[in-house]
């Protein structure tokens, strides 16, 4: 089976088949075998043999070792599940500053803020008038005003860009 471990920021491929493992072209022997009542691992790989105790992390695939009293993070994942994890990394919306899009269709009845303000996460950009009821709508994420397209006493349609911030 192969692995991808990601070691202090490096990255391996490792492939397990067997009694041996492979990092590149070169193949050792190597086995996994644990003492009975302790977290320790006892790894030996070619004729050397390492004591270690492994944690599991927060995330998946994630461990901290102490190997010979050295501590590592690391994270392994077979090549399946990392392929998934880069596929849907890939995919993923663009993290930061939203811009503010009107949620429904109204009134712009308010703007509160002009190009180049800085904004806070939760402070109030545009209020919209929709069925007798007033909306202030928040920022999702601090940052810099950019552009402002709302207008008071323009009428918007829902997804309408009003306000983008960077």
């Amino acid at each position: 089976m192969k692995y991808v471990v990601t070691v202090n920021g490096g990255r391996f491929e490792v492939d397990v088949d067997g009694g041996e493992a492979a990092i590149g072209d070169e193949r050792s022997p190597a086995k996994v075998a644990p003492l009975e009542g302790t977290p320790v691992r006892l790894v030996t790989i070619g004729d050397q043999v390492h004591r270690v105790v492994v944690r599991r992390g927060e995330g998946r695939g994630q461990y901290t070792l102490s190997i010979d009293g050295h501590r590592y993070d690391i994270e392994a994942l077979d090549e399946r599940t990392h392929k998934i994890r880069e596929l849907s990394a890939a995919s993923a919306a663009p993290t930061g500053p939203a811009p503010l899009r009107a949620p429904m269709p109204g009134l712009v009845v308010r703007v509160g803020v002009a190009v180049g303000d800085t904004v806070a996460a939760g402070q109030g950009l545009v209020a919209i008038e929709a069925m007798k009821m007033e909306n202030e709508l928040r920022c999702a994420a601090g940052g810099r005003v950019k552009a402002v397209h709302a207008v008071v006493g323009q009428a918007v349609e829902k997804g309408a860009l009003l306000v983008e911030i960077e």
